[in-house]
């Protein structure tokens, strides 16, 4: 079972950025000129991003040993994180003595042995359990969950990813391929939106 699990070793809650954290101010990045105006402050800048996900990927072979392992990307959000943690991973394996094969499609269910889904952002845990309960019925030996972000939020139904790459307050981000209506996918750094920025791109 993936998520909190008494097997599962415990990587913490990732970096905790708590409640009261001011963020970054804009002007200390740079960022594309058609969202200036839009966002509140920089909450996570890319650089910290890259490095997190590093030390995630090398988490993960620890943990699932230098077996062969299906990535399962949800999509569409969790694409850029994915393509990242991927290339952080086979840059582990190509380092080694002993080489992992790894795949990577975009839930789309079969039969699968040791599972990987990669996930942009947990909210309330729900959209995960329905889909780790889809998945278990092929049957896997293995399914982890890997999120970059992990709210804090009231109505969490306490479901906890294995590894986390931050844990935020609960914030509307933007960023790093999270969207707004289809916007600010391109900014690299995990932004707070502010309202114009919502007001500017609500459909």
């Amino acid at each position: 079972m993936a998520g909190s699990s008494e097997e599962a070793p415990d990587y913490g809650r990732g970096v905790v950025i708590m409640d009261d954290w001011p963020g970054y101010d804009l002007n200390l990045f740079t960022y594309p000129q058609h969202y200036y105006g839009d966002l509140e402050y920089v909450l996570i800048p890319h650089g910290i991003i890259v490095d997190r996900t590093e030390r995630l990927a090398k988490d993960i072979m620890k943990d699932i040993g230098y077996c062969d392992i299906m990535i399962l990307c949800v999509l569409k959000g969790g694409y850029k994180f994915c393509a990242d943690l991927v290339e952080h991973l086979k840059n582990i394996s190509q380092n080694s003595d002993r080489f992992v094969s790894m795949k990577v499609d975009f839930i789309r269910l079969k039969s699968y042995k040791n599972v990987l889904i990669v996930e942009d952002v947990v909210g309330t845990g729900k959209t995960m359990r329905a889909l780790l309960s889809s998945i278990e019925k092929y049957k896997p030996n293995m399914i982890k969950v890997a999120s970059l972000l992990v709210k804090r939020t009231p109505r969490s139904d306490g479901f906890r990813p294995d590894y986390v790459g931050f844990e935020i307050p609960n914030l509307f981000v933007v960023g790093y391929a999270l969207d707004y209506n289809e916007y600010f996918r391109d900014l690299n750094h995990i932004c707070v939106i502010n309202e114009h920025g919502k007001e500017k791109y609500r459909v």
